[in-house]
């Protein structure tokens, strides 16, 4: 039974037991990736999921049950639990049912080839031995994938809603490992998208660029400098901080933004967006998990922080308009919230233009321990870096053993400089998608030698 197939199923099953508000959530996904070590085959994967979660309203307590069969006695078995479920609930949280009215948006589908196994076998083959004869320093230890993934997620509610989303992309990447006098390097490039585009000699020379640029690094002198985070470490940084920006964190006393609206939180040159309908976004959302119309907004506008990201819930107990982001960490889990695209939108100025304004300071490239050292609620942060020497504007030799210390609140304050070399992170499957231009930064505590 196909998913079309089971929602009219559950519909019958709602009617035959005179449930008047419901909501059917469904996410399917598939992905097939293979892996290549030295010249071979190390793995090849398949994955397919599917997932239904069938929620009912009864005397105002909302009632779940999920599954991942489709047939017609689990359709009629899922909303006997969900019923079942709402009356022994005890929770006095408001719960939702959208009502039709939404505009939702509309994107044309831009599919690319479906690539056999054949073929993502020969492309991570083709990457991997790019990788080997782009530097003679390229040694065992160098790997190379390729994969491709479909997605779908759909909502429907007896208030008229009936959505889809869809979603196909390819992706590969390569990680070079290079030697020199005994210790190993590594850099990595990634690439997704349609895979017809891919420029597999370019993945591998940014791969083993990243890899070689980092041979002879040296801590600098402990002290206080002008730092330029690269869009990749800025990214990542934003990614780790998203979740300061939830009301759901603010309403629960887990955020330092709550109740700053309309305050200046960060250098007017800063524009904080999220858009669900970015158009390199490889995942277009027009509907969150709750059937509410997505749409893009300026979270902070000329460092004025403008809103946080609600969900129905968050929304009512604020006594505002939902933002459209609600979400689901699975078919079955409860709503919470999180961005779509989410970025700081770049300025004009080249990277060059940044470090030149710098003058003497650190590039930092590349940082560790986000999950241990950087404290959401806070701000706080403590990171193993590596990246290169700033001295009379110019990027000069690499830099390595060093720990950046500053806090994300004031980081956002002390933004000087804001490039134009917008990057996101790469995509994950249902997480969000968190980009930035390279920033500079006035002056951050570095500790080195």
């Amino acid at each position: 039974m196909n998913y079309t197939e089971f929602k009219q199923a559950v519909i019958a099953a709602a009617e035959a037991k005179q449930v008047k508000d419901y909501e059917l959530y469904y996410t399917e996904s598939a992905e097939t990736q293979t892996e290549i070590f030295k010249t071979e085959i190390k793995g090849f994967t398949t994955n397919n999921s599917l997932g239904v979660c069938f929620k009912c309203l009864v005397d105002g307590k909302m009632g779940y049950a999920s599954t991942e069969h489709l047939s017609l006695e689990e359709a009629e078995s899922l909303v006997e639990r969900a019923l079942a479920n709402a009356v022994s609930i005890e929770s006095e949280d408001l719960a939702f049912i959208h009502t039709k009215g939404d505009t939702y948006a509309t994107y044309e589908k831009e599919e690319g080839k479906v690539p056999t196994s054949a073929e993502l076998i020969d492309l991570a083959l083709a990457i991997q031995n790019q990788l080997y004869a782009t530097d003679d320093r390229v040694v065992d230890g160098t790997q190379a994938a390729a994969g491709y993934i479909e997605s779908k997620s759909a909502l429907y509610n007896s208030n008229g809603l009936d959505l889809q989303d869809d979603a196909k992309f390819a992706f590969a990447y390569g990680m070079a490992v290079v030697a020199d006098n005994g210790e190993m390097f590594d850099g990595m490039d990634v690439v997704s998208g349609k895979m017809e585009t891919f420029n597999i000699e370019k993945v591998a020379k940014e791969a083993v660029k990243d890899a070689v640029e980092t041979m002879g690094a040296a801590p600098v002198e402990s002290g206080k400098y002008p730092v330029v985070f690269s869009n990749k470490v800025m990214a990542s940084m934003l990614s780790t901080y998203a979740s300061v920006f939830s009301a759901e964190a603010a309403q629960k006393g887990l955020s330092l933004l709550k109740g700053k609206e309309g305050e200046q939180i960060a250098a007017d040159i800063i524009t904080l967006t999220d858009d669900p309908m970015k158009s390199d976004a490889l995942v277009k959302c027009t509907f969150d998990a709750e059937g509410v119309a997505t749409y893009k907004k300026n979270v902070i506008e000329n460092g004025t922080f403008k809103t946080l990201l609600h969900n129905l819930k968050t929304a009512a107990a604020a006594g505002v308009k939902t933002t459209g982001n609600g979400a689901k960490a699975s078919y079955a889990s409860t709503v919470g919230i999180r961005p779509y695209s989410f970025f700081i939108n770049p300025v004009k100025g080249r990277l060059e233009d940044i470090m030149a304004q710098a003058g003497n300071g650190v590039y930092v490239t590349s940082v560790e321990g986000m999950h241990a050292g950087a404290n959401p609620i806070t701000g706080d942060f403590s990171l193993a870096a590596s990246g290169f020497r700033i001295e009379n504007g110019k990027k000069t030799t690499p830099v390595k053993s060093i720990t950046v210390s500053g806090n994300f609140f004031n980081l956002l304050k002390d933004i000087v400089a804001v490039g134009e070399d917008l990057k996101f992170s790469p995509f994950a499957l249902g997480a969000s998608r968190c980009g930035s231009p390279s920033v500079l930064v006035k002056e951050m505590t570095i500790a080195g030698k």
